[in-house]
């Protein structure tokens, strides 16, 4: 039998085993803490040496004026890219370089790197250094064995999307980096399990809402109005209505875990009264009856719900609230708000994706949406790419997790589907 693109490019994976895993275990060992965001340079100058040599035309894009971007702590961004024999489509690969704090219950190193079995265990292992080192071995081995292909590769590693991605992806979407007339074709290599393709995410509404009370002294407080009662309140009031109500409604989306097709509400935080003071502190509180208290919702909507509807059903809420306690005050203030998305089950990068996935692995693939946004927002809202997916090697479940690790074949097999969609978008 001929020896066709596919088995070349299959062998060449197969041979870049140990690089896969040593790329993997060199990112895992730059600890790129967000927050606040250390070694985003680092990582990316890494990145820059590695891509460069490979023939990759490199930038290093720092994010001046977006959320967090500050002197001690820049915002850098890496996008690589490489041209072919000839014109044809772009495909991107997108992997964020950030990591969530490390977090107690660990057992060992977070950052050490370390292989036990089929294993490396790590911060940011699993979510998502082990699919940012899958993408870019998928190109190395895809333009080893397809020299003559025709199109453009990029990949870029971004910063911040953990916090949102404003730093990183909406910064690079901002500067037309991907307007659908440059790049066509987007993988984000997050940890959705080798099998799955992720088409999407449901909606987010992040805002904050504070009662008001008046400060008295805690001897009288009958002189003063405890916004905190106020905010207990509240809170009573979304236990008895606002969460059964969100309980009832389901999506046709295929959200995953089951828990997450349902529209959820989370109380991130609460603060009420006087500012906690600093760590080692040995005095007492003031007595002051608390003239604010202040939390943040996460409120996950649907893509069958309208935002407008969403934050309406929340004000009618807080004005159940206020007829019924006659000196309650409150604000809401949005913080930040992302539309849901989906891409199409037809779009070219899902089909070609299946495909690999059936080629590599023997089966169909499974179609999910994500429980929580990722960077395709950015993606299909700025820059307007519909042709946008995650795919990548890990389990969504380790992610943030203390002993957070990702499968070495997990990444192999990932590679493989990931080079295999390179040899059907830009074919020779």
């Amino acid at each position: 039998m001929p020896d066709t693109a596919d088995d070349r490019i299959i062998r060449e994976i197969d041979q870049r085993r140990d690089a896969l895993v040593a790329l993997t275990q060199d990112l895992i060992r730059i600890p790129t803490l967000n927050p606040p965001g250390h070694n985003y340079l680092e990582i990316c100058e890494y990145l820059a040496d590695r891509l460069g040599r490979q023939g990759f035309f490199v930038e290093l894009i720092r994010a001046e004026g977006a959320p967090g971007d500050s002197v001690a702590h820049p915002r850098w961004n890496l996008v690589a890219r490489r041209d072919g024999s000839g014109p044809g489509d772009c495909v991107h690969f997108n992997g964020h370089h950030d990591v969530v704090e490390v977090g107690h219950g660990w057992t060992r190193d977070p950052f050490g790197a370390e292989i036990e079995d089929d294993r490396i265990f790590g911060r940011g292992s699993c979510d998502m250094k082990g699919g940012l080192a899958a993408s870019i071995v998928a190109a190395e081995a895809f333009i080893a064995a397809c020299p003559d292909f025709r199109g453009a590769i990029e990949i870029s590693a971004t910063a911040d999307e953990e916090t949102g991605g404003y730093g990183g992806v909406a910064y690079l979407a901002q500067q037309g980096r991907f307007d659908p007339a440059r790049v066509q074709h987007v993988i984000i290599p997050e940890p959705l399990h080798k099998d799955r393709i992720c088409l999407g995410h449901r909606g987010v509404w992040w805002a904050e809402i504070e009662t008001k009370g008046r400060i008295a002294h805690g001897s009288m407080p009958f002189l003063g109005d405890s916004a905190i009662r106020h905010m207990g309140a509240v809170l009573a009031e979304m236990e008895a209505t606002l969460f059964p109500l969100l309980a009832t409604r389901r999506t046709e989306m295929p959200v995953i875990p089951e828990g997450a097709r349902q529209s959820t509400l989370n109380i991130n935080s609460i603060h009420g009264g006087e500012k906690e003071q600093e760590d080692g502190y040995t005095g007492f509180p003031a007595p002051c009856v608390p003239d604010r208290c202040r939390i943040v919702i996460d409120r996950r909507y649907l893509i069958e719900e309208d935002l407008a509807e969403v934050k309406r059903e929340l004000t009618a809420m807080l004005e159940n609230v206020r007829a019924a306690r006659p000196s309650f005050q409150y604000e809401v203030r949005d913080l930040f708000e992302v539309r849901p998305t989906m891409t199409d089950k037809d779009a070219p990068v899902v089909r070609t994706t299946a495909a690999a996935i059936e080629k590599v692995l023997g089966k169909h693939a499974d179609y999910v949406v994500s429980p929580g946004t990722y960077d395709q927002k950015h993606i299909d809202r700025i820059g307007r790419l519909r042709n946008c997916i995650a795919y990548g090697p890990g389990i969504l479940d380790l992610a943030h997790q203390p002993d957070e690790w990702v499968g070495i074949t997990d990444m192999e097999d990932s590679a493989k589907v990931m080079a295999l969609v390179l040899a059907e978008l830009l074919e020779p």
